[in-house]
């Protein structure tokens, strides 16, 4: 297994420095490693003596110390080997050896304690050593020459074993002689009675020689003092010697000493069996009395300081817990270690955290550990484990050579990576560390060597965004780059963009650089990482990746596709004869052994079968266990792989039970992170299968606690360290396969599908804690049915406050789906917050993204699909976090997105949305609680949102064969993407311009791109390569509508109104035609087959065939006597026609042959298409979309699709039953063709529709405005459809207090105002306008609807009775109306123009509102700047601000007026609050200024700086005039205590909020996205002085009061002020405190 110090320093090893590590170059003797959070301590006792003890500390003691250690982020495990056996029954000697270590291996991990010890009244058990040292055994028995029984005696137990170097003397298992001795049957009860007694005559005897011998070596000065004192020594002893003195300056240990009145002890022996030391006749051995009598004199002199001793009376023999004096003992010896481990345990915590920056695994309070630790934990584990495995490697230099001299060929050039691939096992990822070892020597000094083992963490399969970050994050710090942003790193099109560019960058800079990735078929599935569209096939100079794979794995046969050349194709074949045998040797050498000649040559005959190295390495396992005595016919070798694996689990069930065994390696095959060992051991304790089969023959130790014996998991774990690995993540190491092939040979052989559902329920019971504290029923042989404590630790979900428990978040989901808990699954995990928060928190939220995908695999659950996609939709969020999403503002999120989805879908989404309302009512400080969603919803027809394009999209082309869409954008990118998997699959660059047409080839195989540039270019589809280059083929800056591409009989024919280019489609070089009609004026209609059709202002038309020189045909139109205008055309190949429409009112049909007709047509089109069969025709015209049945000579109309707003777009699918059509108002309807329904309306574009595609049930939709592509299902559960909302960007909005209804005037050209019903999506009624709009206000209690227009006249609509529109007529000046206000009481309202502002009285005649005035007004002067906002108090006073910022008081009273402190910028916002005693004013700017009304004075001035535009837009006084709300330009809300000036909170919105009203308790708004938010808005009545209300944005504040502003106005305005502690009872300061994360996007 890998080794790790107990207690590394802070991430720098020996005199390795960081760019050392990070480009590479460290080796296995300058590893790099983070610390341990393990406390690991081994109970050393002897098996009987001290069993109250170790109960009681079971019991009591440990579960108090593993609270402690998980509070502090610590794993705390106990190794106590004596549990549960009574003495080592196995016979094979090894417990010794086990024991010893077992306590090197607690002293290698613990950070901490790692040594207990308890002694009593025994000495313990003196054994026989299992191996003696050739020269000294010899020694021994020339010491016995005498006494040829003796040395007889000696030889029959001790055979001399050559294949140890040096040779030494094995003492043979106590089966060899006494076969029934392990035999537990209870019908070998007699012999093995017998065994038994002759074994221990046997080993006294034997134990005798030894010493007798030993004594007279050592008189001889043959032996030394100690080699003879190991023949008299203990295995306590030894234990005590390896875990007390040697070492001493490891980490301290704990010691109980229990001692007994010496005249009890006097008293009778025979009683205390259990408890001292007796000889085979029953008496006191006084030889071990005497030796323990020294022993505790050593302890006593030399371990003081930890020494714990206890006087104690036995009663009847043994220790009574039932007793009071003995339960106080084991209280006191429990009370002694858990305060004595808890002091230990706080000064390593204390030394660690003054020592190092010590990072707690699962701490989501600390901050984020730097980039260069969390890469350099990476690095070195890869690297580590390559030095470890290029060791061994030989006879791979043929490969080697090849791959070094082709990678020194292409240095200076462009070339491809180089693929190692072979069969499994070959040593493919040996071969690539050496690769990378030997080039780390002949590269220069610099040049980093990257290298990463993708199937180090099998069986997992690490998904190529990490791979990729891992790769850049290394190469940025190695080189001096900029590393990626937090949402670069975490968005995958963004990531494959930084990585090639990396790669660029450095080659630019003359670095070398080498990237060495194995296992590429190891990847998971995820982005389709296998089909290598993240790979660059054309490398830069300098720049070198190599890469590995399997060659029967589809990644292979992928990779063939993607590089065509077998010269980047290198194959690794079967070793040789010569070449296994170099193996062996080094192998053998390595572990201190050797074999015999025979023993080699069976050796590599088995191997030649293969020449496989991992079939080598298997046999070498087995190998270096055989003795030289060991006879060929019981080493079982295996022909290949598998049967040695088979081998192996036989010898393995032979050895330790076939249930142990195969709990054992499933449980570790089975878990997703690997398994910590008291994990392990836990696990199988909980396994009644295991349980039968440990307790088959014998009881345990208590019916009421039953375990497995940790002995029993220490004697496998001994057999099975040649294929188990420790993984070390975090400081806390799991146990897992080393290689991925055991857990596939584990899986066949042991888990089964009855076992393997079995196995996954207990881990996921495990991970639960479903039997903590409980009774677990088990049923053992010959019992009835027993309730027992298994002793399993409780798992919640939070250890302490911000403290996770890892292990549980990442094993549980995996167990509970596979296991079948379903119903724990969504309880648990899919409708837990808090869940759902502490993974995406300590995890990622990428990892809780993948839980949720596998749950959809297999469970048919919409619950679970909506939680992914909402976790998608927060992803970018928590990327610009950096994952530091606060734990309120996730519910929040939560909360805002699922809101509207509780009631369909209560037992999921419905428990989410109350968890995040409990929670947030709960928060102990200022938040706010949304009350519906505001935030874009998962679920509805959007299926997915296709990015990689920066632009608007202008054109695309779907390709329904291929299943490609090809899509082009107005900053010149082409991006094609598979509709199958919504996958990126090129990205094509080249043009400068827009790019104005694509078309996609008949064979799919290649598209067609058209710019604004000028250019025309062919693209490969497969590779994405350009084929072909023509320039100036259209005039520079084109229109999409202006030009057309036609593809017929191999020719390309590209044509605009006034011009025609024909080429030949197979080369492009040879330009067949290139004519233009400005001679003649003519407009080219459009091209049929190899026909140019054009039309001349005389109604002329030339039908010219300029490829095959055919005469040209010339016709004039009917009803051509006038001047005709075409208006829109479309082609009809099929029919061989071509139709236009004329701006006259006239459709004209004209057939390449020159016939024509011409029909009246009601519409003059925008938008004109046929179907693909040309039986309808589709015209769109303003909101109205037509369709007309095409006969041979006209066409008849036959339907009238009427919109919302403009028809932008349209498609009908392929059986005409469908048709499709996007709007300007950003919706898509869908319609029958047949009956003209409206099907459906699919909302959430957020941009016009300029393009819609049908294909395969799906919608394909794009916006010139928008840089993505939409994919929309028609067949989707229309119970999570998201409510339609206004459209985004409106020029105008207003909305009612009680958020029902919304009015809006879309483009500020527009004559028409809407009202939109909030409660149902959809459109309430249409309000015509005589002229443009130019604001909007709503007296909110008196239901009125103010309208301001340009031509001076208001509108008011009364909102029960919308039609009956009063009106005040426009001033005399006819000035525009540019601002509206009413006042609190509604009782007036003021009007600003142009010139002046008028005071108008609000009453009511017959129950019917009126309006009365002007009462009085001011004048504006010319050089008076234009208002832009104001506010109107009951008292008629009217505050309003102005487009340069000034700000003034108007009385209308007494005509009097003041100017208050003026802004730097347009005044966006003038709010009075509710009881009109103060006042808001924002700006532009980041100001804004509290004034206090009566008397007028400047409370606070608030200065906000974020890392966007800072700007107010709107406030909103809270009802209780206590809080006042802002919606600003960076896309946030604020809420700002009125009575301090500060800052309470700051909530992002994804969009700014253009308008906000009060309601009760706290606000409604429209974001300029459309979306209507209402929130409630709860402050606790104490904040605490630390809170921060900017942690989840980077911005700071400062508010100065009227006190203050003489101090704070001293301040340079251009200085950087520093933000300062925030404290809501100080007022005046600089209170913005920096901010520990990034603000949202």
């Amino acid at each position: 297994m890998a080794e790790h110090p107990a207690a590394a320093g802070g991430g720098r090893g020996g005199d390795v420095s960081l760019q050392d590590i990070l480009i590479g170059r460290i080796d296995g003797a300058q590893r790099t490693k983070s610390g341990s959070n393990m406390i690991r301590v081994f109970i050393s006792s002897t098996f009987t003596d001290m069993s109250s003890e170790r109960k009681a500390l079971l019991e009591k003691a440990y579960p108090e110390v593993l609270a402690l250690c998980r509070s502090v982020g610590l794993v705390f495990e106990v190794v106590d080997l004596r549990w549960g056996i009574r003495s080592d029954s196995s016979g094979d000697h090894e417990a010794c050896e086990i024991f010893l270590q077992e306590i090197k291996s607690c002293q290698r991990i613990s950070v901490g304690p790692a040594f207990i010890a308890l002694l009593g009244n025994r000495y313990g058990h003196r054994t026989l050593p299992r191996l003696i040292p050739e020269k000294q055994f010899e020694v021994l028995l020339s010491k016995l020459s005498k006494n040829p029984e003796g040395v007889k005696q000696l030889n029959k137990w001790f055979l001399k074993d050559n294949n140890a170097v040096p040779p030494t003397y094995v003492l043979q298992p106590i089966t060899t002689h006494f076969p029934h001795y392990s035999d537990l049957r209870p019908e070998s009860g007699p012999q093995r009675d017998k065994n038994l007694v002759s074994w221990r005559v046997t080993e006294t005897q034997v134990l005798q020689l030894l010493r007798s011998a030993a004594t007279d070596a050592e008189a001889a000065g043959d032996i030394t003092a100690e080699q003879k004192q190991h023949f008299f020594t203990s295995v306590t002893v030894q234990e005590f010697e390896q875990g007390l003195w040697k070492d001493s300056n490891e980490s301290p240990a704990l010691l109980f000493v229990r001692d007994i009145p010496h005249q009890r002890v006097r008293n009778g022996p025979k009683r205390l069996a259990k408890y001292m030391d007796l000889t085979a006749e029953g008496l006191l051995d006084a030889e071990a009395q005497g030796l323990l009598a020294g022993l505790k004199s050593r302890l006593n002199a030399t371990q003081q300081k930890i020494l714990n001793l206890h006087c104690v009376e036995l009663s009847k023999g043994s220790i009574d817990p039932k007793r009071k004096e003995h339960a106080q003992y084991l209280d006191s010896v429990c009370e002694q270690f858990v305060s004595q481990m808890k002091a230990r345990i706080g000064a390593v915590v204390d030394s660690l955290e003054v020592g190092r920056r010590r990072r707690i695994w699962g701490n989501i309070e600390e901050e984020r550990a730097e980039i260069s630790d969390r890469v350099v934990e990476e690095v070195v584990r890869h690297a580590s484990m390559s030095t470890k495995l290029c060791r061994d490697l030989y006879g791979r230099e043929g490969l080697l050579g090849k791959l070094c001299c082709a990678m020194w060929e292409s240095t200076n050039v462009h070339h491809s990576p180089l693929v190692v691939h072979g069969d499994t096992g070959m040593g493919k990822t040996a071969l690539l560390c050496k690769l990378a070892q030997e080039m780390r020597s002949v590269l220069e000094a610099g040049a980093p060597v990257v290298i990463r083992l993708l199937s180090d963490r099998h069986p997992q399969r690490p998904d190529i965004d990490h791979v990729l970050r891992s790769v850049c994050l290394q190469i940025c710090l190695a080189c001096g780059l900029a590393p990626p942003s937090p949402l670069t790193a975490n968005t995958h099109l963004e990531l494959l963009r930084f990585f090639r560019n990396i790669l660029a960058e450095v080659s630019q800079q003359g670095n070398t650089l080498l990237i060495i990735l194995d296992a590429l078929d190891q990847l998971s599935d995820q982005h389709h990482a296998y089909k290598f569209h993240w790979m660059p096939a054309d490398l830069p100079p300098n720049v070198h990746l190599v890469v590995s794979m399997d060659t029967n794995s589809e990644a292979f046969a992928n990779m063939r596709l993607k590089l065509k050349g077998l010269g980047s194709f290198f194959e690794v074949e079967r070793l040789s004869r010569d070449e296994g045998k170099q193996i062996m040797e080094s192998y053998l050498l390595a572990s201190q052994r050797t074999l015999s000649p025979e023993q080699s040559n069976a050796v590599l005959q088995s191997f030649e079968q293969t020449g496989c190295p991992l079939h080598l390495t298997l046999i070498l396992s087995a190998a270096k266990r055989w003795t030289s005595f060991t006879l060929l016919t019981a080493s079982h070798l295996g022909p290949n792989t598998q049967e040695m694996m088979s081998q192996l689990f036989l010898m393995l069930e032979e050895k330790h039970g076939k249930e142990l065994v195969g709990g054992a390696l499933g449980y570790i095959t089975l878990a997703r992170e690997g398994l910590l060992e008291a994990e392990l051991r836990d696990i199988m304790s909980l396994d009644d299968d295991i349980i039968s089969e440990v307790y088959r023959y014998s009881l345990p130790p208590s019916p009421s606690l039953i375990r497995l014996p940790p002995f029993l998991w220490a004697r496998l774990r001994r057999d099975l360290e040649d294929q188990l690995e420790e993984r070390w993540t975090g400081g806390v190491a799991t146990i897992a396969f080393n290689n991925r092939h055991l857990c596939e040979a584990v899986s066949a052989r042991y888990l089964t599908p009855q076992r393997r559902g079995r196995s996954l329920r207990i881990l996921a019971e495990y991970f639960l804690g479903r039997w903590s504290g409980k009774l677990k029923p088990v049923a053992l042989p010959g019992l009835s049915l027993l309730l027992s404590d298994r002793k399993v630790p409780p798992m919640p979900l939070w250890f302490a406050p911000g403290l996770a428990n890892v292990r549980k978040l990442q094993e549980l989901p995996h167990h509970l789906l596979h296991a079948g808990l379903w119903d724990e699954l969504r309880q648990e995990v899919i409708g837990s917050a808090e869940w759902l928060y502490c993974k995406s928190r300590v995890c990622g939220v990428s990892s809780v993204i993948q839980d949720l995908d596998q749950c959809s695999q297999y469970m048919d659950c919409t619950d679970t699909r909506l939680v992914r996609d909402t976790l998608v939709l927060i992803k970018p969020s928590l990327d610009v976090l950096d994952g530091h999403m606060d734990t309120f503002l996730f519910y929040t999120e939560l909360l805002a997105r699922l809101c509207s989805l509780a009631t369909p879908f209560p037992s999921v989404i419905g428990q989410l949305c109350s968890q995040c309302e409990e929670r947030l009512l709960m928060c102990p400080e200022p938040i706010f609680i949304p009350k519906c969603s505001f935030l874009q919803q998962p679920g509805g027809a959007l299926q997915h949102t296709l990015a990689g394009l920066q632009g608007g999209v202008l054109c695309m082309d779907v390709s329904v064969e291929a299943g490609l869409l090809v899509a082009g954008s107005d900053d010149g990118m082409v991006a094609v993407w598979s509709l199958a998997d919504q996958r990126l699959v090129h990205l094509l660059l080249g043009h400068t311009g827009a790019v104005l047409f694509v078309k996609v080839a008949d064979s799919a195989s290649h598209c067609f791109s058209l710019a604004a540039d000028g250019s025309l270019r062919r693209w490969s589809l497969m590779d994405g390569q350009q084929l072909l280059c023509i320039q100036e083929v259209v005039p520079v800056d084109s229109t999409p509508s202006s030009v057309h591409l036609h593809l017929s009989e191999q020719l390309i024919c590209v044509y605009t109104r006034t011009q025609v280019k024909v080429w030949k489609e197979l080369d492009g070089a040879e330009l067949l035609l290139s004519s233009s009609s400005d001679d003649d004026g003519s407009v080219v209609l459009g091209v049929l087959g190899a026909s140019v059709v054009r039309l001349c202002d005389s109604g002329l038309v030339r039908i010219s065939h300029p490829v095959n020189e055919t005469p040209t045909v010339e016709t004039r139109l009917e009803n051509s006597h006038r001047r005709l205008t075409p208006v829109k055309s479309v082609v009809l190949p099929k029919r061989g026609k071509v139709f236009v429409v004329s701006k006259e009112g006239f459709l004209y049909q004209i057939s390449r042959t020159g016939s024509q007709t011409a029909v009246k047509f009601p519409l003059v089109p925008s938008l004109l298409s046929v179907t693909e069969d040309e039986k309808i025709l589709i015209a769109g015209s303003e909101r109205t979309l037509s369709l007309f049945n095409i006969d041979s000579d006209s066409v008849d109309g036959f339907l009238d699709l009427q919109h919302d707003d403009s028809v932008l777009s349209s498609c009908v699918s392929s059986d005409c039953r469908l048709l499709v059509s996007g709007a300007a108002d950003q919706l898509i309807r869908i319609w029958s063709v047949t009956t003209g329904a409206l099907l459906d309306t699919l909302c959430g574009s957020d941009s016009p529709v300029t393009s819609v595609v049908l294909y395969h049930g799906f919608v394909v939709s794009a916006s010139t405005a928008a840089a993505s592509v939409h994919l929309w299902s028609l067949k989707y559960d229309t119970r999570h459809k998201p409510t339609a909302r206004i459209p985004a960007g409106c020029a105008h909005v207003a909305v009612t207090t009680d958020a029902d209804l919304v009015f809006y005037v879309r483009q500020q050209s527009q004559t028409e105002l809407i009202s939109w019903n909030n409660n149902t999506g959809s459109l309430s009624e249409r309000l015509a306008v005589s002229a443009e709009v130019c604001c909007l206000e709503l007296a909110q209690h008196k239901r009125l609807l103010l309208c301001g227009l340009t031509t001076g006249t208001v509108l008011i609509y009364p909102l029960a009775l919308p039609q009956e529109t009063l009106c005040i007529p426009p001033p005399e000046s006819l000035s525009r109306v540019l601002c509206l206000a009413v006042s609190s009481k509604e009782k007036h309202m003021a009007v600003a123009y142009e010139d002046s502002v008028c005071l108008f009285e609000i009453t009511a005649r017959d129950s019917f509102p009126t309006v009365e005035g002007p009462l009085e007004g001011f004048p504006l002067s010319l050089l008076h700047a234009p208002l832009s906002s104001m506010a109107l108090l009951s008292d008629r006073r009217l505050l309003y601000g102005t487009s340069c910022g000034e700000v003034k008081f108007h009385d209308f009273r007494d005509g009097s007026s003041s100017d208050l402190e003026p802004h730097r910028s347009r005044i966006t916002c003038v709010t009075v609050s509710n009881c009109e005693t103060h006042a808001l004013v924002g700006s532009e700017d980041a100001i804004q200024r509290l004034w206090r009304l009566s008397p007028l004075v400047l409370d606070y001035t608030m200065e906000y700086k974020g890392f966007f535009f800072e700007g107010v837009l709107c406030a909103a006084f809270s009802d209780s005039d206590q809080f006042v709300f802002t919606g600003s330009q960076d896309r946030t809300v604020k809420v700002w205590d009125v009575a301090t000036g500060n800052l309470l909170h700051v909530q992002y919105v994804y969009s700014p909020v253009v308008r906000m009203v009060t309601c009760r308790n706290g606000f409604v708004a429209l974001s300029q996205q459309g979306s209507v938010i209402r929130e409630v808005f709860r402050c606790p009545d104490h904040v605490s002085p630390d809170y921060n209300p900017l942690r989840n944005v980077k911005a700071q504040y400062r508010v100065t009061s009227r006190e203050k502003t003489n101090r704070v106005g001293q301040q340079s305005p251009g200085s950087d002020y520093n933000p300062a502690q925030f404290n809501l009872n100080l007022m005046g300061m600089l209170r913005a405190k920096p901010s520990s994360t990034c603000l949202l996007l």
